[in-house]
């Protein structure tokens, strides 16, 4: 299997920790691309036509992408259980705002490094940056439970969530609003499928 990828997409992160996860790095090659949300890889086009990535290249079906998508099919196809029956519905929702904390953090980002400066506009990023810490103020209050329970795709994509807030947008503030997410993040972040996986 080929993953087209980029190292800085946190959406191709939660991709590569679940391999990093589950020892099966030889099994997927990684092919690197350079895109954007104005400029689609050609690579990435090929095997998405919505141009986005991750994109999973298989040899005995069609090309898969969103990282749900990939996700879900390689935790069953190696047996990972990251999407356990007894809390599915629960781990997906999780995962859900997981990635639409993402999705928000990467639009404050396209604001800032794709809009020229004069037609920035501020209430979009305030707007985005609500619905992130939205977000994370829901999971403070509703899912610490689910986090400090046995391991699934939501637990890392909430992480992956977190480092990419942090690693893009360092000036946020949200820790001290969200006490007990801000301490498992803390422990939860130092697992070796998610140092391996780290942006530099």
């Amino acid at each position: 299997m080929q993953l087209i990828s980029s190292p800085i997409s946190p959406f191709v992160r939660k991709v590569r920790t679940l391999i990093e996860e589950a020892g099966k790095t030889d099994a997927v090659q990684e092919l690197v691309v350079a895109t954007t949300a104005l400029e689609t890889d050609p690579q990435a086009k090929a095997a998405n036509p919505l141009g986005k990535i991750p994109a999973l290249i298989r040899a005995d079906g069609p090309t898969l992408y969103d990282s749900r998508v990939i996700t879900r099919y390689l935790s069953d196809i190696w047996d990972l259980d990251l999407y356990p029956q007894s809390r599915l519905y629960e781990t997906l929702t999780l995962e859900a705002t997981a990635d639409g904390i993402m999705e928000s953090c990467v639009l404050v980002v396209y604001e800032s490094r794709l809009r020229p400066e004069e037609l920035r506009f501020k209430p979009w990023t305030d707007a985005q940056l609500a619905k992130a810490l939205n977000g994370l103020a829901a999971i403070e209050n509703r899912w610490m439970s689910h986090l400090n329970g046995p391991l699934d795709m939501a637990q890392l994509a909430v992480c992956i969530a977190i480092d990419y807030l942090e690693f893009r947008l360092p000036e946020v503030a949200w820790r001290a609003d969200c006490p007990a997410l801000s301490a498992w993040h803390n422990a939860f972040k130092e697992r070796p499928s998610l140092v391996a996986t780290r942006p530099a």
